[in-house]
């Protein structure tokens, strides 16, 4: 009976074990996430990186189909049997959630990237108004370079395979001067289920078993950048959604490239203008006609994109993924994507953009 019951005791356990965790930090960062993880990670990267597909996709898939196969067969059984069905179900998840929190997420109980990197959190109303607009002349900048037309959108010349393997050089730039965000062994993969992702509304995904990044190749080339350099911070480490954007945005705009530069300040410029139209529209609204056309257009085809796949889905993809994020020691749920800002702004405080 005892052996019967073991793993959902084991659950129970690790519930509890996880609640106690969150107030030590310091010992998370030190004997995990600078300990035991880099192995791990680089581990799984080397085994997996050469490979030319998903290998986490194909695991997924295998499973998604025991699964459909074993609710078919026990469908008859179920009224009758509930209770095993029900403790088979919990014990599978227990050893799911082991793994989980093993191969990857307890980095979400690490210390803030804040702390790490002595950056304020708190900016004023002035201070985001400042910085958006030294985004808007960068970004107005960039685009101009490369188009040599302010009303032409960015057109990226790059495949999706060249895009994965650039990410490396603003990284490496990156990793000079924050070895922190060192990055070795390229693992980043097209994923098998862009379609589904897509519908989800999740431009990308780590698998935290295989340690690969996932990227929605149907996403338009502007937003690859940002997205594998978003999916790169996790896979080194960092699991704040907020965490990752504000890493993804420096890997971008310290890339020696000028299209990853573009699309790392045209992504965060995004956010910021968002930031002020919610608190004041009609100063947003003159910001946003200080925007060059062209860089309009290339948001423009992010906003199409996404709309063309936004159903009930999406809405509940959403909602499941923001309680996800509180649970996992991310008060602000989705909306942490956007705190990103308060980063941004406090580390540029000081100094110019690059």
């Amino acid at each position: 009976m005892k052996r019967k019951y073991s793993l959902l005791i084991f659950l129970f356990i690790q519930i509890m074990f996880l609640q106690i965790l969150k107030f030590f930090p310091e010992s998370v960062e030190q004997f995990y996430s600078n300990g035991l993880y880099p192995i791990i990670s680089k581990t799984e990267r080397i085994l997996f990186g050469k490979v030319p597909f998903s290998v986490g996709d194909c695991i997924y898939g295998v499973l998604i189909l025991l699964i459909i196969k074993w609710f078919y067969e026990i469908r008859k059984s179920w009224l009758a049997n509930y209770k095993n069905h029900i403790l088979k179900i919990l014990s599978c998840f227990s050893v799911f959630y082991f793994l989980f929190y093993t191969f990857w997420a307890f980095n979400y109980y690490r210390q803030p990237l804040f702390e790490k990197m002595k950056i304020e959190q708190e900016y004023s109303d002035q201070d985001l108004i400042d910085f958006t607009k030294k985004l808007i002349a960068k970004t107005n900048e960039i685009q101009f370079k490369i188009t040599k037309n302010d009303t032409a959108k960015v057109v990226f010349p790059y495949s999706q395979k060249q895009a994965f393997s650039m990410t490396l050089n603003g990284y490496n730039t990156l990793g000079k001067t924050h070895k922190y965000f060192t990055y070795n062994n390229l693992s980043i993969k097209k994923s098998l289920f862009s379609v589904p992702l897509a519908y989800m509304g999740f431009s990308g995904y780590l698998n935290p078993f295989t340690n690969e990044v996932q990227v929605n190749d149907l996403l338009p080339m502007y937003n690859f950048p940002m997205t594998a350099c978003h999916e790169m911070a996790h896979q080194i480490g960092y699991a704040s959604e907020n965490e990752c954007n504000f890493i993804g945005f420096l890997a971008s705009i310290k890339n020696d490239d000028l299209y990853f530069k573009y699309a790392g300040y045209g992504t965060a410029l995004r956010y910021c203008i968002n930031n002020i139209m919610m608190k004041n529209p009609e100063l947003g609204a003159q910001l946003l006609k200080t925007i060059q056309p062209g860089i309009l257009k290339n948001y423009q085809e992010t906003e199409t994109f996404w709309d063309n796949y936004n159903t009930f889905i999406n809405d509940g993809f959403y909602a499941f993924y923001d309680q996800f994020l509180k649970t996992n020691h991310q008060k602000d749920g989705m909306d942490s994507y956007s705190k990103f800002v308060d980063l941004m702004i406090n580390y540029y405080k000081d100094s110019d953009l690059e």
